[in-house]
Formats: C-alpha cells, sequence, structure tokens
C-alpha cells in the first residue's frame, strides 16, 4: 500500500487541544434548523474549538449554534456564550455522535459596553 503524504490531508487545527470533561450548552442559532437545547460534556478542546459527544441526530457540518462553555446554570454569569460553527459530525457506538465546532466569535453580554 502506498504512503499518502501528510499535505493531502493536513491537520487544520491551529491550537493544541486538552482533554476536559466539562458541561456544554449548544443550541441552533439559524431560525431554520428546529430548536433544541443539547447539554453534552465536552471530551476535548482549545481556545478555538470544543469537540464533545451527543444523541442528537439533527447535527451537521456548517451548522451555526450557540454554545456555552463551561456551562453551570442559565444564570451564572461568568457563563460564556459563542458563535460556533460545526465542523465534523461523526457517528459513534452506542447510538452516539462526535461532533467538533469552531468557535467563530464570544457573545459575552455582561461586560459590553454600549456606544452612545
Amino acid at each position: 500500500m502506498p504512503e499518502v503524504p501528510s499535505e493531502v490531508y493536513p491537520d487544520k487545527r491551529v491550537s493544541r487541544r486538552a482533554k476536559i470533561a466539562r458541561p456544554v450548552r449548544v443550541r441552533p442559532s439559524d431560525p431554520k434548523d428546529e430548536h433544541f437545547e443539547d447539554l453534552p460534556v465536552s471530551v476535548n478542546a482549545s481556545k478555538d474549538g470544543i469537540f464533545f459527544t451527543s444523541r442528537r441526530k439533527s447535527y451537521y457540518k456548517g451548522m451555526r449554534v450557540f454554545v456555552t462553555f463551561p456551562f453551570s446554570s442559565p444564570d451564572d454569569p461568568m457563563n460564556c456564550e459563542y458563535v460556533a460553527e460545526v465542523v465534523r459530525v461523526g457517528e459513534l457506538p452506542n447510538s452516539k455522535f462526535g461532533v467538533a465546532v469552531n468557535l467563530k466569535m464570544s457573545m459575552n453580554y455582561s461586560g459590553s459596553k454600549s456606544g452612545g
């Protein structure tokens, strides 16, 4: 079997990943997607992305989502919500799916400054 050069399948990750199991809240950001609130646990994370497992079948590559990480409760002022994009969905054993999201932008409302 010929060896495949690494340039054919480059690793697109910019930052190193750390194994970290923390609660995550995921919701679709596009109104055309059916609304849900998923509360999975992360498998690993970096400053640019999070990988988690879920039983939801509704994730798809390119899907825009709101991600709160780490998530403790809806009223916690320390929650940090991001706009993110699903970059990979893979089927796993036991009717689960592995979902990788790329964090695009932080939406931290509590510290925002208003102009005017």
